[in-house]
């Protein structure tokens, strides 16, 4: 009976650099990961301007199996397009798919004195609808191409003003 063979050195090296490789296409991959979309760049790949969303975006997940979506805000925000003010709590949900977001919870528009829950919005070529139960509201999507910071302002125009405090 034999006894076994020790590996030689060259050996020895051989696996150790089999291993480091093997590690740094391991690592690779995790880094890739890391390096995920963010939020804005998922919303321009269903058709959307990254502008829906406010400029606080911290976080976010999507399940592309179904297009389910929660987007996790820094504080709630608020911010006016013509005369609607729109206002995004600290967490938004809905499904998400090809010019469509829709069952969204956690974003409003008020009009006068009365808010609303807007449940849907639609991209049909150059407007964006917003529903709000069936009534619906079309607005450019040049008013949604650039993210819009909380307590900021933009007229039909595209001006910009800085909103005063208000309830």
């Amino acid at each position: 009976m034999k006894s076994p063979q020790r590996a030689g050195p060259a050996t020895c090296c051989r696996s150790l650099i089999l291993i480091a490789a093997l590690l740094s296409i391991c690592c690779c991959s995790l880094i890739q990961r890391c390096e995920a979309e963010t939020a804005y760049q998922v919303l321009e790949e269903y058709g959307f301007p990254i502008g829906l969303l406010p400029s606080n975006v911290e976080n976010y997940t999507l399940d592309s199996s179904d297009g389910s979506f929660e987007v996790y805000l820094s504080s709630s925000c608020s911010y006016k397009i013509d005369s609607y003010k729109l206002t995004y709590k600290e967490k938004i949900t809905g499904e998400i798919s090809t010019d469509t977001l829709k069952d969204i919870d956690g974003v409003s528009v008020k009009v006068w004195i009365f808010s609303f829950s807007i449940s849907k919005v639609i991209r049909e070529g150059t407007q964006l609808k917003f529903y709000v139960g069936s009534i619906s509201k079309s607005f450019p999507v040049s008013n949604f191409d650039e993210c819009h910071d909380c307590g900021s302002s933009f007229d039909r125009f595209g001006n910009f003003s800085q909103l005063l405090q208000s309830a």
